[in-house]
């Protein structure tokens, strides 16, 4: 998701359409260790960009430390990087996740590419077609899917780390790739999603591969979506959703539906992306998405205590989906401390950072009691 957008379900409720096919028959759930979370995890994409612009991380009593380390070291299982095709600044591409994913191999750390299919943030507003497949057709388009999903996780298979989960897609609510692989036609979406499925596999075979929405507490949107997926027969192992409370509803919404697509679906799921704010402050000249104590949740306070208590939450919402089927979670973008040049715009340098009061570190960059709680809690 582009963090400076806040998106309504509204929003989702704008591309309802009528499913195609019945409710596919219910598989037998996998078996995992009961209330442990076999995922815990956080989306470091903005790493290299902030480390080589100065960002520094040190343990809750001011040491300096290798931040990779210190998520090992907390008790993170995984780590998830973005991957755009051709950003504008050069970051979040095959170059830099490459010694990122060395990084986290010497650390123990386990590895989950997050492909967008674009030069740019993708999300349920935004699925930009990459500027170098403008000019493909819909052929050309799914075989540039496979291609690129394959020279990446088969680079990352090579140099001897590869990934253990794979989203094919980002926030896929209204599809990817647009026009061509939106909403309105799903022969074409679902196309695109075969190719970087099979390409998953062919490079990486025990790869667990993700479908990914946002709006993670609206079921009619999940029914929707996965009723289409299964109708068109995509095969996925691993049901993601983004669920940030601020944004989509209450956390009993989000429990209902997570029981009722795991179910009814045979897939386990995982919650792709959440996170809460240790304060309403801004430590840069840019308006953090969160910053009024009307966008909090009701018993948790924009305070480091209160973000830990928000990770609790979370880790209990996933151990709580019935006969074990949820997976764990990821933190988005718990690295992302304010440094000048890092920010949200690939396009412009000067782009502020409007989430770093959302992080997992404080303004003087040392680690909150929220990391512990996510590597140990549940664990």
């Amino acid at each position: 998701m582009r963090r400076r957008t806040v998106l309504s379900a509204a929003g989702a409720a704008a591309l309802a359409v009528p499913v195609l096919g019945a409710a596919p028959a219910v598989a037998a759930p996998a078996t995992v260790r009961r209330g442990c979370l076999d995922i815990r995890g956080v989306d470091i994409s903005s790493l290299p960009k902030n480390e080589d612009h100065g960002a520094v991380y040190r343990t809750a009593d001011g040491r300096r430390e290798d931040p990779v380390r210190l998520l090992a070291q907390a008790g993170v299982t995984h780590a998830r990087l973005k991957v755009w095709v051709n950003p504008a600044d050069g970051y979040n591409n095959k170059a830099h996740i490459l010694p990122l994913a060395r990084r986290l191999k010497r650390a123990g750390v386990g590895i989950w590419i997050d492909f967008h299919y674009s030069d740019s943030w993708a999300d349920p507003a935004h699925q930009t077609k990459p500027a170098a497949w403008a000019d493909l057709d819909v052929a050309g388009l799914t075989r540039a899917v496979y291609d690129h999903t394959a020279d990446v996780l088969g680079a990352l298979k090579r140099q001897g780390t590869p990934a253990q989960l794979v989203q094919i897609g980002n926030e896929l609510n209204g599809g990817l790739i647009w026009p061509e692989g939106n909403w309105e036609h799903f022969d074409t979406m679902t196309a695109f999603l075969k190719a970087g499925l099979s390409a998953a596999r062919d490079t990486t075979p025990r790869v667990r591969t993700i479908l990914h929405l946002a709006n993670g507490g609206d079921n009619g949107l999940y029914r929707w979506w996965f009723d289409n997926m299964v109708a068109y027969g995509v095969d996925f192992d691993i049901i993601g959703l983004s669920y940030y409370p601020f944004w989509h509803g209450p956390i009993a919404n989000a429990a209902a539906n997570m029981a009722d697509i795991t179910a009814r679906y045979g897939k386990p799921c995982v919650i792709a992306e959440t996170a809460y704010p240790f304060t309403l402050e801004s430590e840069d000249d840019v308006n953090d998405i969160l910053n009024d104590p009307s966008q909090l949740t009701e018993g948790f306070p924009a305070t480091p205590a209160g973000q830990a208590a928000w990770l609790r939450a979370v880790a209990d919402l996933a151990a709580g989906v019935p006969d074990g089927q949820g997976l764990g979670y990821c933190y988005w973008e718990g690295l992302w401390t304010y440094r000048a040049g890092s920010g949200w715009d690939p396009t412009d340098s000067s782009s502020g950072n409007a989430w770093e009061n959302l992080a997992l570190f404080d303004f003087q960059d040392r680690a909150l009691p929220g990391l512990r709680t996510l590597g140990r809690y549940r664990s």
